[in-house]
């Protein structure tokens, strides 16, 4: 190949490099946000019975460790429930605060809250499911509701998933889990820079039709916020017992279910239900760290995330910028289009979920620290390290 020929391919290539680069990125942007789309059909808030069926009875299961910021406001949430018969449990998992104290003084003015004292945390498992484990044997009614401590419901909210529970129509089978996700209030920087993405994730790129009409694990959703199951088919499954060293029962317990041939939905409960899950940057950072490496962070799909969302959430903005200067009027186009569509996703949610606009401004910025925080996870994982969550360290993964 001469000089001249090869300074004109060299050319060529550099004016073809914006509309390839927002190409790429369109897609990257396209994707999630045309299954976003679908799955709003799907992804719907718990409703009322659609038939005569008898709602069961309920065991209501706190497990509260150093929860005395927030333990009285959702035992108030369970106590104003409507609707249904239940029984309420906590469990103080050894807290060093006035969590315990906090619901004895509630249990001596209501007899419907019992509080128990958890054993000691045995070798090898996470506390979270130790505790819920040790709920379990305590439970006495047929359906389990599992319930962080930092989760208020509305009055309706245990009638509604337990509607969605006792759901079973021509050709379906019965529901062995419902799910919910609750509106997430967010007061400091990295909480509504974050927290609003775990909607944008799941609905992103998840694909809800799997979950809602196959059994495959792989589909498999769940929020570990408020998680309601059948007493029956908890034990058949393994239930927490199962997933003892995980630091994730929102996602393996969904698939610990589906691979016992049970049936799961997720269902959006903003409407019902509301949590404060974090309350500084620092714990923002190592909750979402802790369990990071089994659902994006994995190492099968943290490449897969990170080309995506980079190339369709953090980039469309700068590629808009380089097709401008380059005067590529069409590469500028389907650059701002990718531009749009990521913060289409982004605006819906805050629409739908109340999320906070803040976050939706700073959509590429979210991204870029998910994405580091995601892979600052993995490297700890690879490199042995602990993640430390309620004065407890474990090995991730």
């Amino acid at each position: 190949m001469n000089l001249p020929t090869m300074l004109g391919f060299a050319l060529l290539s550099e004016m073809e490099l914006p509309m390839l680069a927002a190409s790429g990125a369109l897609v990257a942007a396209a994707l999630p946000a045309a299954l976003f789309a679908i799955n709003l059909w799907i992804f719907r808030q718990p409703g009322r019975p659609w038939n005569r069926r008898p709602l069961p009875p309920i065991s209501v299961l706190i497990p509260a460790r150093n929860e005395e910021m927030s333990i009285a406001a959702a035992v108030q949430s369970v106590l104003g429930s409507r609707g249904v018969e239940y029984e309420l449990i906590v469990l103080d998992d050894g807290s060093t605060d006035r969590t315990a104290e906090i619901v004895r003084e509630i249990g001596e003015r209501d007899s419907r809250v019992r509080l128990e004292k958890a054993p000691a945390l045995p070798e090898g498992w996470n506390g979270k499911q130790h505790a819920c484990w040790v709920l379990a044997s305590l439970a006495k009614r047929d359906v389990f509701c599992y319930l962080d401590a930092d989760v208020r419901l509305g009055p309706e909210a245990l009638y509604r998933m337990a509607s969605e529970i006792n759901d079973v129509r021509a050709g379906r089978r019965e529901r062995a889990m419902v799910s919910g996700f609750p509106r997430q209030e967010t007061e400091t920087f990295l909480e509504w820079l974050l927290l609003p993405l775990i909607h944008f994730v799941l609905l992103g790129f998840l694909p809800l039709p799997g979950e809602r009409w196959t059994g495959l694990s792989g589909f498999a959703a769940g929020c570990g916020q408020f998680m309601m199951v059948r007493r029956e088919a908890y034990f058949a499954s393994g239930g927490h017992g199962a997933i003892r060293t995980s630091m994730h029962d929102g996602l393996l317990l969904p698939q610990l279910f589906r691979r016992a041939g049970f049936r799961t939905s997720v269902f959006d409960l903003s409407r019902d239900a509301v949590c404060r899950m974090y309350r500084s940057a620092g714990e923002v950072w190592r909750g979402l760290s802790k369990n990071a490496t089994e659902g994006m962070a994995s190492p099968g799909r943290i490449p897969v995330f990170t080309v995506l969302l980079l190339l369709g959430q953090v980039l469309p903005g700068p590629i808009a910028l380089w097709a401008w200067l380059a005067r590529d009027g069409d590469a500028l186009r389907l650059a701002l289009m990718a531009l749009l569509l990521g913060y289409a996703i982004r605006m819906a949610s805050a629409v739908l979920y109340g999320q906070s606009w803040r976050g939706v401004l700073l959509h590429p910025v979210g991204v870029l620290v998910t994405l580091a925080l995601q892979w600052n996870a993995l490297v700890r994982k690879l490199a042995g390290r602990q993640a430390t969550w309620k004065a407890r360290a474990y090995r991730v993964g």
